[in-house]
Protein backbone atom coordinates (compact mmCIF):
# COMPACT_ATOMS: atom_id res chain seq x y z
CA UNK A 1 0.00 0.00 0.00
CA UNK A 2 1.02 3.72 -0.67
CA UNK A 3 0.68 6.66 1.23
CA UNK A 4 1.06 10.18 0.05
CA UNK A 5 1.74 12.59 2.09
CA UNK A 6 0.69 15.83 1.14
CA UNK A 7 1.49 19.51 2.30
CA UNK A 8 -1.21 22.07 2.65
CA UNK A 9 -0.22 25.26 3.01
CA UNK A 10 -1.05 28.67 1.62
CA UNK A 11 1.65 29.00 -0.14
CA UNK A 12 1.48 25.07 -1.26
CA UNK A 13 -2.10 23.97 -1.20
CA UNK A 14 -2.69 20.11 -2.31
CA UNK A 15 1.40 19.50 -2.72
CA UNK A 16 2.60 15.61 -2.64
CA UNK A 17 5.45 15.71 -0.53
CA UNK A 18 6.51 12.49 -0.42
CA UNK A 19 5.10 8.95 -0.73
CA UNK A 20 6.03 5.79 1.23
CA UNK A 21 5.04 2.27 0.04
CA UNK A 22 4.44 -0.09 3.02
CA UNK A 23 6.01 -3.69 3.00
CA UNK A 24 4.99 -6.41 5.18
CA UNK A 25 6.14 -9.63 5.80
CA UNK A 26 4.27 -12.72 7.53
CA UNK A 27 6.13 -13.85 10.58
CA UNK A 28 4.65 -17.18 11.65
CA UNK A 29 0.94 -15.72 10.99
CA UNK A 30 1.61 -12.38 12.22
CA UNK A 31 2.02 -9.55 9.81
CA UNK A 32 4.44 -6.77 10.56
CA UNK A 33 5.07 -3.80 9.13
CA UNK A 34 8.64 -3.56 7.81
CA UNK A 35 9.07 0.32 8.54
CA UNK A 36 8.56 3.04 10.65
CA UNK A 37 6.53 4.99 7.99
CA UNK A 38 3.43 3.81 9.19
CA UNK A 39 3.56 6.44 12.02
CA UNK A 40 2.93 10.04 11.96
CA UNK A 41 5.99 12.51 12.79
CA UNK A 42 4.52 13.38 15.47
CA UNK A 43 3.74 9.83 16.58
CA UNK A 44 7.72 9.25 15.80
CA UNK A 45 8.78 12.20 17.99
CA UNK A 46 6.53 10.56 20.60
CA UNK A 47 7.52 7.20 20.87
CA UNK A 48 11.35 8.20 20.35
CA UNK A 49 10.87 10.74 23.47
CA UNK A 50 8.79 7.74 25.60
CA UNK A 51 11.96 5.26 24.48
CA UNK A 52 14.24 8.15 26.30
CA UNK A 53 11.92 8.75 29.48
CA UNK A 54 11.41 12.08 28.96
CA UNK A 55 8.81 14.03 29.83
CA UNK A 56 7.09 16.81 27.24
CA UNK A 57 8.13 19.29 29.32
CA UNK A 58 11.39 17.69 29.96
CA UNK A 59 11.77 17.46 26.32
CA UNK A 60 11.04 21.16 25.45
CA UNK A 61 12.91 22.95 28.20
CA UNK A 62 15.79 21.13 26.07
CA UNK A 63 14.77 22.14 23.18
CA UNK A 64 14.17 25.28 24.35
CA UNK A 65 10.68 25.87 23.27
CA UNK A 66 7.26 25.56 25.11
CA UNK A 67 5.54 22.75 26.39
CA UNK A 68 2.63 23.57 23.89
CA UNK A 69 4.54 23.77 20.41
CA UNK A 70 5.41 20.62 21.49
CA UNK A 71 3.04 19.05 22.07
CA UNK A 72 1.66 20.60 19.09
CA UNK A 73 4.23 18.81 16.80
CA UNK A 74 3.45 15.31 18.92
CA UNK A 75 -0.59 15.60 17.97
CA UNK A 76 0.54 16.87 13.84
CA UNK A 77 -0.70 20.07 14.26
CA UNK A 78 2.97 21.97 13.42
CA UNK A 79 5.90 20.90 12.38
CA UNK A 80 9.44 21.69 13.43
CA UNK A 81 12.09 23.82 11.42
CA UNK A 82 14.90 22.03 10.40
CA UNK A 83 17.30 23.20 13.01
CA UNK A 84 14.93 22.25 15.33
CA UNK A 85 14.56 18.86 13.79
CA UNK A 86 17.88 18.11 13.90
CA UNK A 87 18.21 19.51 17.85
CA UNK A 88 15.08 16.79 18.62
CA UNK A 89 16.80 14.08 16.59
CA UNK A 90 20.15 14.32 18.24
CA UNK A 91 18.63 14.45 22.16
CA UNK A 92 16.39 11.64 20.83
CA UNK A 93 19.42 9.65 19.76
CA UNK A 94 17.69 8.83 16.65
CA UNK A 95 18.42 10.14 12.84
CA UNK A 96 16.37 13.03 11.70
CA UNK A 97 15.60 10.76 8.80
CA UNK A 98 13.77 7.98 10.80
CA UNK A 99 11.79 11.23 12.19
CA UNK A 100 10.75 12.50 9.38
CA UNK A 101 10.00 9.27 7.24
CA UNK A 102 10.54 6.41 9.69
CA UNK A 103 13.79 4.56 7.70
CA UNK A 104 16.07 3.93 9.55
CA UNK A 105 16.97 2.62 13.17
CA UNK A 106 13.60 3.15 15.78
CA UNK A 107 14.34 4.43 19.20
CA UNK A 108 15.55 1.78 22.00
CA UNK A 109 14.16 1.72 25.03
CA UNK A 110 15.92 1.21 28.03
CA UNK A 111 13.54 -0.83 29.44
CA UNK A 112 13.20 -2.82 26.22
CA UNK A 113 17.26 -3.42 25.93
CA UNK A 114 17.03 -4.58 29.49
CA UNK A 115 14.22 -7.42 28.42
CA UNK A 116 16.55 -8.00 25.42
CA UNK A 117 19.62 -8.86 27.71
CA UNK A 118 17.60 -10.97 29.83
CA UNK A 119 16.40 -12.98 26.74
CA UNK A 120 19.30 -13.09 25.51
CA UNK A 121 21.31 -14.33 28.69
CA UNK A 122 18.32 -17.19 29.01
CA UNK A 123 19.65 -18.17 25.18
CA UNK A 124 23.23 -18.01 25.98
CA UNK A 125 22.12 -20.53 28.74
CA UNK A 126 20.38 -22.70 26.70
CA UNK A 127 23.32 -23.01 24.15
CA UNK A 128 25.87 -23.56 26.62
CA UNK A 129 23.79 -26.62 27.83
CA UNK A 130 23.23 -28.00 24.42
CA UNK A 131 27.12 -27.31 24.03
CA UNK A 132 28.28 -29.18 27.29
CA UNK A 133 25.70 -32.51 26.41
CA UNK A 134 27.13 -32.39 22.87
CA UNK A 135 30.60 -32.46 23.95
CA UNK A 136 29.66 -35.06 26.94
CA UNK A 137 28.21 -37.24 23.92
CA UNK A 138 31.44 -36.33 21.91
CA UNK A 139 33.82 -38.00 25.05
CA UNK A 140 31.33 -40.87 25.68
CA UNK A 141 31.75 -41.73 21.62
CA UNK A 142 35.44 -41.82 21.35
CA UNK A 143 35.77 -43.67 24.43
CA UNK A 144 33.56 -46.35 22.91
CA UNK A 145 35.21 -46.13 19.79
CA UNK A 146 38.94 -46.52 21.70
CA UNK A 147 37.65 -49.27 23.96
Amino acid sequence: MTKQFMRNTPSHPEETVFSVTETAVSDGGAIMSVNSSDYTLGERICKARDASNLSTAQLARRLGIKTSTLQSWESDRSEPRSNKLVLLAGILNVSPTWLLVGRGTPPVSESSTTSDLDSMRVALDRVQRQAQALADEIATLQDRLEG
